[in-house]
């Protein structure tokens, strides 16, 4: 009987080692990887502006880029020609990527290594043929999609002749109808630059600019430490505008986080008590970087918002945007809140004196409440269009302001004909006749839909995306009900002989005679 009790233990065990190793399996969904971080350059090491791409970030990066157009490089690490075209591939990715691009916003360039294993299925749907690969098109049509090598009429297209730095920048050149060069520096040959103006589309990149203005404007405040016990309410207060109303859905989930960990991380009974200690440095708890866009913001660069010059718009025209952008979005019942939150935020934190103290004067000019959007919009409209006089007369008699943005009097015939009562009158003239119901709706046109049509147009596609992907699922088995059919008939076998082995043995038991004492 021990030979007996040994063979039902060794197919015990199996049999418990083989349920083990099947569950655990089917736990890990098939094709599921390890999430890697975006591969960074070394503190040395300047050159690398193209963006390293892989399966885990892919989708993700090309998704959010504000970039027209984008071009992946499909190369393997060990190949020789691969590491030899990469000198020519930066040197192009120096004029569209990174945070002091020549031309920022028009080209994302990326690259993604197929020798890396992760990557295999990834450069599959490309139908990747041979090393370094090109591909360009919009950033949204490589989300979740693919190539199949033959499309001609696929928005992905390979890009043929681009072996060197000046071929692919001449193809470049030629889907764009530019003339860049490789010797661009910033803010010369900026054909962006010069669009901004004269077409109203152009509005739609300046969600990105919100952003950006948006996370440089928490950041001035945290590192000038403006957050103290007689500012701390109109923060609130104006954190809560942008939860409910800023354009960008990044902005407004930062915006939240932030306030729901506020008494956290500005505690109100934690201040200093005399002005000593106010000036020490303390933080009083708080934090180093509000990330209140994401983590990715701010990119360092401007694109409807973008000057001829280094010091020129960005950030204040960012704001301004902003600040029209909230405008149009509050309801008839917010406006008044709207007005005060806009006022006091501008008075308490921003930090150029004399702009402030101007912004704020307007601000106590106005006697009635608002009590409807369309009011509060055509205030703060009339309120730009004042500071932009009252620039427009120092900068050109200092010779400070942009030259090729020059402040005038908002919006342009060009832009909203329909807001000029007499089509014959001066726009440069200081009473302007204008029809303010034509303006209302302009104003809430540009800076409400076609403010955020890139971001809605993405949300469609991205959608669109997962719709597929989850149909996609339902065709397939589940993982818990997959098993190897040779798994399944071990497990049959040990089933039965373990059953066999049982009765055999109480059949054993049962005769057995009992021993006399």
């Amino acid at each position: 009987m021990s030979s007996v009790f040994k063979l039902l233990h060794t197919l015990l065990v199996f049999y418990t080692l083989l349920s083990f190793s099947i569950s655990s399996s089917s736990a890990i969904p098939p094709g599921s990887r390890s999430l890697l971080r975006v591969t960074k350059s070394g503190a040395g090491d300047q050159s690398d502006f193209a963006v390293d791409l892989n399966v885990t970030n892919f989708d993700s990066v090309l998704k959010d880029t504000p970039a027209i157009y984008a071009i992946v490089e499909f190369f393997a690490h060990w190949c020789p020609a691969c590491r030899n075209y990469k000198s020519h591939y930066e040197k192009v990715a120096r004029l569209f990527n990174g945070a002091n691009a020549v031309h920022p916003g028009t080209v994302l360039m990326t690259r993604v290594d197929c020798a890396n294993t992760i990557n295999t299925k990834l450069c599959d749907k490309f139908s990747v043929t041979h090393y370094p690969s090109l591909y360009w098109g919009p950033p949204s049509k490589f989300v979740g999609g693919s190539w199949d090598g033959k499309s001609e009429k696929s928005d992905i297209r390979p890009i043929d002749d681009g072996r060197t730095a000046d071929r692919l920048l001449k193809w470049i050149n030629k889907q764009l109808g530019s003339s860049y060069s490789l010797e661009d520096e910033k803010y010369e040959n900026d054909q962006l630059i010069h669009s901004n103006v004269s077409d109203p589309g152009q509005i739609a990149r300046a969600v990105y600019d919100v952003e950006e203005a948006t996370s440089i404007a928490f950041d001035i405040i945290l590192a000038h430490k403006l957050i103290k016990p007689d500012t701390r309410a109109t923060l609130i207060k104006f954190m809560q505008l942008m939860v409910a109303h800023h354009p960008s859905r990044r902005c407004r989930k930062g915006s939240a986080d932030i306030l729901v960990n506020f008494d956290d991380l500005y505690p109100s009974n934690k201040w200093p008590t005399n002005k000593q200690e106010s000036g020490n440095g303390s933080r009083h708890g708080g934090v180093a970087k509000f990330d209140i866009c994401g983590k990715e913001v701010p990119r360092g660069y401007w694109m409807f918002c973008r000057g001829s010059k280094n010091d020129t718009r960005g950030f204040s025209c960012g704001l301004w945007v902003m600040l029209h952008s909230l405008s149009v979005r509050v309801e008839d019942g917010e406006s008044q809140m709207a007005f005060t939150s806009t006022c006091d935020f501008i008075h308490q934190f921003f930090m150029c004196e004399e702009c402030r103290q101007h912004f704020y004067s307007m601000c106590k000019r106005v006697s009635t409440p608002f009590s409807n959007t369309r009011d509060f919009v055509l205030w703060l409209w009339t309120a730009h269009n004042e500071v932009n006089t009252r620039l427009m007369k120092t900068e050109s008699s200092l010779g400070t302001g942009d030259p090729k943005f020059p402040k005038t009097t908002w919006p342009s015939k060009h832009l909203c004909p329909n807001c000029y009562t007499n089509q014959n009158q001066d726009e440069e003239s200081s009473s302007i006749d204008w029809d303010l119901d034509e303006v209302f709706k302009f104003l809430g046109s540009y800076y409400g839909k076609k403010l955020v049509s890139l971001y809605t147009e993405k949300d469609k596609a991205h959608a669109q995306i997962k719709n597929d992907a989850a149909s996609e699922d339902l065709l397939q088995p589940t993982n818990a009900l997959v098993v190897p059919v040779g798994a399944a008939l071990a497990i049959a076998v040990a089933s039965c002989l373990f059953g066999a082995l049982a009765c055999c043995w109480r059949s054993q038991q049962k005769n057995r005679k009992p021993r006399r004492s």
